[in-house]
């Protein structure tokens, strides 16, 4: 199996709801939809947000409590402490939930949390140990070991 990630599929209570929220908060653009489910492109990975219910079904598990468990935060990595700052203002003044501030991180980053509509987190950040492309894509994480305890 290639080390690749294509699609991150978010289960959602309201599809409608969390569409919005990321069209009118986030100001992003849907590159596909339909009645059942919304895909973002995120640089060369989708985000796809599907109803609970019809995860759950294709999945074939008992119920949609199996499928998103929260136990999870999806990250949004910037190049500048500023950007951090600039973003954090730019989704307060549009009235996104802001879970923790940005600050200084104990591995040396600097970020802070969102929330989406359902409370999935956001982690916004500048990291110093993740390095961008021009379009904003990973290139590569620099190595970490000195952060073993």
């Amino acid at each position: 199996m290639e080390q690749r990630l294509t699609i991150v599929t978010v289960g959602a209570d309201d599809l409608a709801a969390m569409r919005d929220f990321y069209v009118e908060k986030f100001g992003w653009k849907p590159e596909a939809e339909n009645k059942d489910i919304v895909f973002f492109k995120l640089g060369g990975v989708l985000i796809g947000f599907f109803e609970k219910r019809d995860l759950a079904r294709d999945a074939q598990v008992e119920s949609a409590s199996g499928v998103n468990s929260k136990a999870f935060s999806l990250a949004h990595d910037v190049r500048t402490e500023e950007e951090v700052d600039e973003l954090f203002a730019l989704l307060e003044s549009r009235g996104v939930e802001i879970v923790k501030r940005p600050e200084k991180t104990f591995f040396g980053a600097y970020g802070g949390y969102v929330a989406d509509v359902e409370g999935n987190l956001w982690d916004i950040a500048c990291n110093p140990y993740i390095e961008l492309d021009e379009r904003g894509d990973v290139v590569a994480h620099r190595d970490i070991k000195h952060l073993e305890q």
